[in-house]
This record gives structure tokens, C-alpha cells and sequence, in this order.
């Protein structure tokens, strides 16, 4: 069965330019790596309207995992969980699990400090899940990250902070994700092309994926200097992989050479 991977990214800094959205290209990275797809990428406000309509229309599809980022803190544009609640029809409540993760990471924070932190109403905020959700330790930071399965598709919610989406990832998301591709190898090669233009290789890039259907190849124009083509296939032997992948080169290459382009490996 395929894995397939939508994410969500929320928050205003993302569409209005103030930030990059590395989180969606780090998980993207990452997922493809280990032979997952990554169906599509969305980016919506702090909004609980915008949220939740994107979660709903996501769910539709049945992704394996739908994995959003942004908005799980104690300010009041920390929406993330609320939306979910509301696309899924279902209520807020404080999760005791995700509350002693709250209590334990500001336990913590005394030890430095003399001024005494309370569990104010923003702070339990972060432990106020969707019911049915389970809260994912955060290693790096306070707010847990969220799981909830629904149907056939399963919802975790990672904080935007890069370092601690990042952490809770690879900590608790990593081996879901893992489990549900399987032993998948993927490999990938480069090629220089040169002395071609895009719209002349693109029926040489149709004519080797029609010969190799498993193996996908993408074009990448480098100003107008040279292209460079992205080889990658995906199956359940490492050297099956790499020879789908040598075979594509070698079509292609000798294409290229009959139209008077020239080729480099990197």
C-alpha cells in the first residue's frame, strides 16, 4: 500500500513573506527519501475557518497521514487545535497526558528561574486537545505535538518552531511514517545537460519515462546555460532501483546525444 503524505502549513508570516516555508520543504525532503509521496501542500491563515475547511477537504482524499504545521502555542493566533475540533465535529478538552507534558516542561523552566510560573489559561491551552487525540512529547520546546486517526487517515499536528517540529518529527512521527511505507529503496542521480533547451528534451523526458514507467524524471532550466535532470525511482530492492535508474540515464543519454546536447553526471 502507498504512503501518501498532504501537508498543512499554517500561519500568516507564511503568505504574507515574512518567513520561508522550510518546515513543508524539510518533511517533503524527508518523506520522499524513505519512498513516501507527498500528494500536495497547502499553506492557510491562523485561521479556524481556513483550517478546518482545508482539513476537511483533505480528509476527502484519504491520505495516509495529513500532517500540519504552526499554531499549537498559547497566543491567541494558535488555532491549530480548535480547527481540528471543528472539522471534526468533535470538542476541546483538557488532555491529562498532554497536561503533564505542559507541567513538567515548565517544572523545568523553575529550576532556572526565581520567578514562579503558573499554568495560566494560555498555558493549558496547549494541553486542550481535540478529543480522542494523544499528545507527542516535544523535546525541544512546550507545546506537544497532537495525533488523532480518523478513519482510514491519520492527523499530527507539529509545532511551527522548526527546531522542535523538527525534533518531535523524528522522535514519535518518523517511525509511523516509516512502518506505514515499508522497506522501500529509493535512489536518485543528476545529470548536466547542455546544449539543449527545455522544450526540445521534453519529449525525450516522455519518450525514456514511457520505456521506464518506474522511474520519474524532472527538468530544472539553470538560466539559460544548462538544464539538469532529476532521475529517481522507488521499489523494494536497492540494486532493482539503481539499475531502473541507469537504464533511464543511458535511454536518455543517447537521445540527447542524437539531438546535439551533451551530458555530465554529478
Amino acid at each position: 500500500m502507498t504512503c501518501i503524505i498532504e501537508i498543512i502549513s499554517i500561519g500568516n508570516e507564511l503568505l504574507i513573506g515574512q518567513i520561508i516555508n522550510t518546515n513543508a520543504q524539510w518533511i517533503a525532503k524527508y518523506i520522499s527519501s524513505l519512498g513516501g509521496i507527498v500528494r500536495r501542500i497547502n499553506t492557510v491563515r491562523d485561521s479556524v475557518d481556513e483550517i478546518s475547511s482545508i482539513l476537511r477537504d483533505t480528509l476527502k482524499r484519504n491520505p495516509t497521514f495529513i500532517i500540519t504545521t504552526g499554531g499549537l502555542g498559547p497566543t491567541f493566533d494558535d488555532k491549530t487545535l480548535k480547527a481540528i475540533a471543528v472539522a471534526l465535529n468533535s470538542l476541546l478538552e483538557l488532555n491529562e497526558e498532554a497536561l503533564a507534558m505542559v507541567k513538567a516542561r515548565y517544572c523545568n523552566y523553575k529550576k532556572n528561574i526565581t520567578k514562579i510560573i503558573e499554568l495560566t489559561p494560555a498555558r493549558l491551552k496547549m494541553a486542550t486537545l481535540p478529543r480522542g487525540a494523544t499528545p507527542l512529547h516535544n523535546p525541544k520546546g512546550t507545546a506537544p505535538g497532537v495525533i488523532i486517526h480518523i478513519d482510514s487517515s491519520t492527523i499530527i499536528a507539529l509545532p511551527g518552531v522548526p527546531g522542535e517540529m523538527k525534533a518531535i518529527f523524528e522522535e514519535s512521527v518518523l517511525p509511523m511514517i516509516s512502518d506505514s511505507i515499508g522497506n522501500l529503496f529509493v535512489h536518485g542521480r543528476y545529470l548536466k545537460v547542455t546544449g539543449i533547451v527545455e522544450s526540445e528534451i521534453a519529449p525525450l523526458i516522455d519518450a525514456t519515462m514511457h520505456d521506464n514507467p518506474d522511474v520519474y524524471i524532472k527538468s530544472h532550466p539553470k538560466l539559460r546555460s544548462h538544464l539538469e535532470l532529476h532521475f529517481t525511482a522507488t521499489s523494494k530492492s536497492k540494486k532493482e532501483t539503481e539499475n531502473t535508474v541507469e537504464k533511464s540515464i543511458k535511454n536518455i543519454s543517447q537521445l540527447i546525444y542524437e539531438h546535439g546536447g551533451t551530458i555530465e553526471e554529478f
